[in-house]
């Protein structure tokens, strides 16, 4: 009775190559599964010993490792589109409760992060500035904002009514200038006209001189 030998690892003459089997998924760095011997180098492949000599036969074709079974994904890539249009998800597809399948905490930090990440962007792009971040970022954080959408349309709106206010503000400073000068242009005016009408107040008369005491006369003398 022959020696029973594995299939694939024998040549027609019966002789066992599981050592060079071995050595070739060592080498080839695989599975023995993968190893394919060529059936009609079946004396030269069994002189082989060494891993060397495996390398060798490797390189010259007759120890080749096959190439992986196809395992097709087109079934699931299909399936996987058909969900991410919302087929396949009905109740009876469900396990599991609606907190535990996406949970509202989770919900939370997403649009948390996303308020966030775009006031960051708009701070220091200076769209914005500190004190209107701030105040998003605490009105975002009060659940004042659903989606990033509405929270760009708020800072719109707030950055055309700030514009809005300063406009005004500068308006009413230059309608104050204007008033001020021309309140100004007017008292100056009435002035100069004061001056040119009023007549100049009469000098006032100088005093006469008091006159000098008359000197006393000599008496005659009698003779």
């Amino acid at each position: 009775l022959g020696v029973p030998t594995t299939a694939g690892a024998s040549g027609a003459m019966g002789v066992s190559l599981l050592l060079q089997k071995r050595l070739a998924a060592s080498v080839l760095k695989c599975g023995k599964r993968k190893i394919w011997l060529d059936p009609n180098e079946v004396n030269e492949i069994s002189m082989a010993n060494s891993r060397q000599n495996v390398r060798k036969l490797v390189k010259d074709g007759f120890v080749i490792r096959k190439p992986e079974k196809v395992h097709s994904r087109a079934r699931a890539n299909l399936w996987a589109e058909a969900k991410r249009k919302g087929r396949h998800t009905g109740h009876g597809k469900r396990k599991g409760a609606k907190e535990a399948r996406m949970p509202v905490k989770t919900l939370w930090i997403r649009r948390m992060r996303v308020l966030r990440r775009l006031l960051k962007k708009y701070r220091d792009a200076k769209k914005i500035d500190k004190h209107l971040y701030h105040q998003l970022y605490l009105k975002s954080k009060g659940n004042e904002f659903k989606n990033k959408r509405v929270l760009m349309e708020y800072i719109h709106k707030a950055k055309k009514e700030k514009l809005l206010e300063k406009t005004l503000a500068d308006q009413a400073e230059a309608r104050r200038q204007k008033n001020k000068a021309a309140r100004e242009r007017k008292v100056e005016s009435a002035a100069s006209k004061v001056e040119k009408y009023e007549e100049p107040p009469a000098p006032e008369p100088t005093p006469a001189p008091a006159p000098a005491p008359a000197a006393a006369k000599p008496k005659k003398s009698k003779k």
